[in-house]
Order: C-alpha cells, then structure tokens, then sequence
C-alpha cells in the first residue's frame, strides 16, 4: 500500500510514452490541482521526440528524481518494460505486469495502475446494472488485459478474449486465470459464436482511433441485445459506438476510463481524493462535448 503523501502543495509531474503530443492528461490534471488549491506542473516525456527508448528507462527514471519529480505516468510502449525497474508494486500492478503510475516516495520508486480501475468506474457510472454479465473482449494487449481485470474484479461471470494474434490472447487469458480462476476467462477463436453466449462487447483494439479506422468487429454482429464499450476516446465516437448507438446498445465510451485513469492517479500522486465530477467537465470541454 502506498502511505498517505505528505502534506504538500507543489507537485512536479510527468506523462512517459512515445507519440503522446496530443495528450490531455497534462491539462486535466494542472487544471484538477488549480482546483484542489495546489500548484501541479505536469510535462510531456515523448518518446519520439526526446530520441529514448525502453533500455533507456533506468537513466530516465533516475534522472526524473534528481530533478525533482514526485511521479510518471506511463503509457504505451512502457507499461511493462517500466515493472522491473521498481521498487514496489501494488498487488494489481502486479497481477497485470503493467504499471501506469509511477510514485516517487522516500527514496523508493513504486508502481501502481489505474487503467484498470479507471475502466471499471466508467462502466459502473454508465452500467451498474450490468457488472455480472458475460462479455467478450476484443483485443488482448496491455489495454485488453487491463479491460479483462476490471470486468472480473467487479463481479463479470464470464470474459471471453479474442486478438489477431491467438497466442496473444491465449497469454491474457491466462494471466486473468491466475487472478480470477480458469471458469471465468477463456481465449477464444470464434467471434460470433463468444457473442451469441454473451450480453456485452468491449473493444481493446486500436481500432477506431484517429489514423487506426474502422471496426475491430463486423457490423452485423452489433444488435440491441448487447451492451457495447470502446477504450478509444479520440475520437469519443467512434465507429463502433456509433453503429452500437443507432441499433439501440447501451454504450460505454472510452473517455469515462480516460477520466477515472487520471483520478485514481491524481490520489496516488497527491494523496487527495480529486473531484471526478470536475474532472469529467473539464475532459468534455478539452474534447468539445460538453453540453
């Protein structure tokens, strides 16, 4: 467990990953310290234009502590390559062999992750009803192991897993197994034959997202009777949760999990517990959906 933050009022902050210009986490959490009567400087760490890679992430994170920093977050493609490199890690962080928040706390460097969480909070603010469900999830990366964590944590009876890459999914699928039980996660092959047997569909992929366009499922399969998630949030609407909208789908879009990400991280790094519903305006305002 990570101990209270001391009482501080000044955080300097970091976002680690490669092609992470357009990001908005540097505005949502400045803005939700503003708020919170703090003074949080958060700076982009990009890959690409920075010139490192994942053997030059032990230099990185010492040079961060020297120069101040009390945290990272970390996104694609270091999430996992960031583990062994940690003092500690929380029990989920370590169940999912990813790390997307970095705490720098007495001279210890420790690991944490609220993709996970952040997921589950956005399905239950949209989908209390629904926790228990059988789903499939579509893509087995980093983001899809995460997505699987948060529907069994949360009570899913079944998550079925399907990549592109079979061994991909036979690896999540096992990874999930040794947290939730072999009964509750299968990887599976047949797409159409995992839906028939359930009552929602997530979307894990790339797909759908600026320069990435497209469905990760075929339309016909999309009807009413399934509730339908997408983590991509630029755009919002995608073409998944469009289809999904107009045949009648409860939809669970990806920037309630972007929101809750930043929260739970906000809390790990300052110790205070951030005003969600704030945070969530001021992401509509930064993606012009606000109302």
């Amino acid at each position: 467990m990570t101990s209270p933050a001391p009482e501080r009022h000044s955080y300097l902050l970091g976002l680690v990953g490669q092609g992470i210009g357009a990001s908005l986490t540097p505005a949502m959490q400045e803005r939700e310290g503003r708020e919170s009567g703090l003074h949080l400087s958060y700076r982009l760490l990009d890959a690409d234009r920075m010139g490192f890679g994942a053997d030059d992430l032990p230099e990185l994170l010492t040079w961060a502590r020297r120069l101040g920093f009390d945290g990272l977050n970390v996104t694609h493609p270091f999430k996992q390559a960031v583990v062994p490199l940690l003092d500690e890690l929380s029990d989920d962080a370590a169940d999912l062999g990813a790390v997307n928040t970095v705490v720098f706390r007495d001279g210890r460097m420790l690991g944490r992750n609220t993709d996970w969480s952040g997921y589950g909070r956005a399905f239950r603010q949209v989908l209390p009803d629904r926790v228990e469900d059988r789903a499939v999830l579509v893509g087995a990366g980093g983001a899809g192991v995460a997505v699987g964590y948060g529907l069994l944590e949360q009570g899913a009876e079944h998550v079925a897993v399907l990549d592109s890459d079979p061994e991909r999914a036979d690896a999540c699928a096992v990874r999930l197994a040794k947290r939730f039980g072999d009964e509750r996660v299968t990887a599976v092959r047949d797409l159409e034959r995992a839906l028939a047997e359930a009552q929602g569909l997530v979307n894990a992929t790339p797909i759908g997202m600026l320069g990435h366009p497209g469905m990760a499922v075929p339309g016909r399969l999309v009807h009413d009777g399934l509730w339908v998630s997408d983590v991509v949030y630029f755009p919002l609407e995608t073409e998944l949760v469009r289809l999904a909208r107009e045949r009648g789908c409860r939809v669970v879009p990806g920037g309630g999990m972007a929101v809750h990400q930043a929260v739970g991280a906000f809390e790990y790094f300052t110790g205070r517990v951030p005003d969600a519903e704030r945070i969530a305006r001021h992401f509509a305002e930064l993606t012009g959906t606000a109302a």
